[in-house]
């Protein structure tokens, strides 16, 4: 039998909710592996709505579950409905949404709080033993809620190509075991099983994106 995996988005667009591109590569790549998909969006509204061409929030109120149901094809459903008894793995795309409506750590970095519901699943999939993929931001929600995790957000030491490697840094104070990869990588928790890869952390080729998110998903499917 195929392999169901649960994606959660955060919204839809790389400022304000999930970044298209991994949330296409991950459906991609679960496809290709003869997975089965089943995306979920918690019905909440997003933090603020962002001008992605003026890269400006707007006063615009827009819901997270509408605006995922665009990447997904409108098959899509509630976070609230998500039983993670019939399901055999987790994966969460980037985008700074995570950062934004799943958690406030784009506001309050490592003091930050994750989403009830969003906490709830991934507490469920860990207690179950199943995976957890975690794509770009995703992974802090990972080092927030299992302290001595380990996960890869790409590189610690900040530069052109790693932008945002002070994450790194901030998730590491929070008791998690950050590990340097690179961009077509993925890093394997196999305590917790928590496997993650760095996507546009990285200031990279967007093929090199893709195939990291493609080492991602196999290693969750090796799991589940």
């Amino acid at each position: 039998m195929a392999k169901r995996v649960a994606v959660l988005l955060a919204g839809c667009g790389v400022f304000d909710g999930s970044e298209i591109h991994e949330a296409s590569a991950v459906l991609v790549h679960l496809s290709r592996e003869g997975a089965q998909a089943e995306v979920y969006a918690p019905n909440i509204p997003q933090m603020h709505v962002v001008d992605h061409v003026k890269g400006q929030p707007t006063p615009e109120q827009r819901n997270v579950l509408v605006e995922s149901a665009r990447i997904a094809r409108g098959n899509i459903k509630d976070l609230a409905t998500l039983d993670v008894k019939g399901l055999d793995a987790l994966i969460i795309p980037g985008g700074f949404g995570v950062a934004k409506n799943l958690s406030t750590w784009a506001t309050q970095g490592k003091n930050c709080s994750v989403s009830k519901e969003v906490e709830a699943v991934l507490r469920a999939f860990h207690a179950a033993h199943k995976p957890i993929g975690l794509c770009c931001i995703s992974p802090v929600l990972a080092a927030k809620i299992f302290p001595g995790c380990e996960v890869t957000v790409g590189h610690d030491t900040e530069c052109e190509q790693w932008p945002y490697a002070k994450t790194a840094e901030a998730m590491k104070e929070l008791g998690c075991r950050h590990v340097n990869s690179q961009v077509t990588e993925a890093h394997v928790d196999a305590r917790n099983r928590l496997v993650s890869t760095s996507a546009f952390m990285c200031n990279a080729p967007m093929h090199q994106v893709h195939d990291g998110i493609g080492s991602m998903v196999r290693e969750v499917l090796r799991l589940a």
